[in-house]
């Protein structure tokens, strides 16, 4: 198959996606290229990929910066902007290695940056959220629950309100925000505009922001930064793969050696704002998905918990802490099966105690 003809293949695919209703695009050798349709894998193709295919068929859509990393390393992301008769596309894509070839999957981003009540996400709790002076907040969940999508609707809901200097460090950067009277924002990219999560929130730090968000918090050192930055004065976004709150406190902790955690406890406690823990799930009504969620504010009774390290206590807090805004999983569970946007069987599957939803 020559350039041109990998070219209008690969173009034709990620063109049809939007029609299809598709998130995701997926090459890989030895399969059909396949569409994940509201949670579900279909065919986007006949043809069964031969091996090199996928490879040659990002490289004939990227950039020529991006294309000359292609093949170099076992995993490399970046976005990709597509011109098209309705305008511009932009995805997220992954190339990745495997066997001995290369695989590909595409992220289609959203034109636009959607509002937050759209996403479900509670509004009064965004206005709490995007009003603190300082803090860390965190926002966590699996791989496809929505995470980047929340961080880039509440960094636009502070750009829109003016007055703020945001800066975002990201892999790839996906949503764009637009100029907005009296902010400014700067994107960044990992890989290719910074090196490191950690070198552009130390830089960053330089450049007099209010607002960082830090794609991901994934080492001992940026975690570090990002907590010493919420102490000083700054308003820290970023995410981690967990999947209820808890978890998020002591997968931080557990970056640094032991010698370090009674110190990196008692920092968390003064520093952590909101943890906000995600879930997209299947409502079996045309392929659709509600986001159910899991909220922690740092209150007394939370930071007790974390200095004094009595992690079941956390749990407690939360249920008990409805008036500043915290809820359970199981909660809001509870809350989305009663106004029937779930069905009682989807919370039985993915709650903390199923004996609650039933037998």
């Amino acid at each position: 198959m020559n350039a041109s003809s990998s070219q209008s293949n690969i173009i034709e695919l990620l063109h049809r996606m939007h029609d299809a209703e598709a998130s995701d695009l997926h090459l890989v050798p030895g399969y059909r290229p396949m569409y994940r349709v509201h949670g579900d894998l279909r065919p986007a193709g006949e043809t069964i990929l031969a091996p090199g295919s996928a490879l040659e068929a990002v490289r004939a859509v990227s950039t020529s910066e991006t294309a000359d990393r292609l093949g170099k390393t076992n995993d490399l992301d970046f976005a990709l902007s597509l011109p098209g008769p309705s305008g511009v596309s932009r995805f997220r894509v992954n190339v990745f290695a495997s066997r001995g070839d290369f695989g590909v999957c595409f992220r289609a981003i959203p034109e636009r940056i959607p509002a937050l009540g759209e996403l479900g996400f509670p509004i009064e709790l965004a206005e709490k959220i995007t009003r603190l002076n300082n803090g860390l907040v965190l926002v966590t969940g699996i791989t496809g629950s929505g995470k980047t999508t929340t961080l880039a609707a509440l960094i636009q809901m502070i750009n829109a309100r003016g007055g703020s200097r945001i800066i975002t460090i990201e892999e790839p950067i996906e949503y764009i925000y637009p100029q907005t009277e009296g902010s400014v924002v700067t994107q960044r990219e990992v890989g290719a505009d910074i090196a490191s999560f950690f070198d552009g929130l130390r830089y960053g730090l330089r450049q007099d922001p209010d607002v960082l968000l830090v794609g991901e918090i994934r080492d001992r050192e940026t975690a570090q930064l990002a907590l010493s930055a919420a102490e000083t004065g700054h308003l820290i976004f970023a995410t981690m793969h967990t999947t209820d709150a808890k978890g998020a406190v002591t997968r931080l902790v557990d970056l640094f050696p032991p010698e370090q955690h009674d110190d990196i406890r008692t920092q968390l406690s003064m520093s952590l704002g909101y943890v906000v823990a995600q879930h997209l799930l299947q409502t079996g009504t045309g392929g659709r998905r509600v986001l159910a969620m899991e909220v922690m504010y740092a209150n007394f009774s939370v930071r007790s918990a974390i200095r004094q390290w009595k992690i079941k206590n956390i749990e407690s807090a939360i249920q008990s802490g409805r008036k500043d805004g915290m809820f359970t999983l199981d909660a809001d569970l509870r809350r989305l099966v009663t106004a029937n946007q779930l069905p009682i069987e989807v919370a039985r599957t993915f709650a903390k105690d199923p004996e609650e939803f039933g037998a």
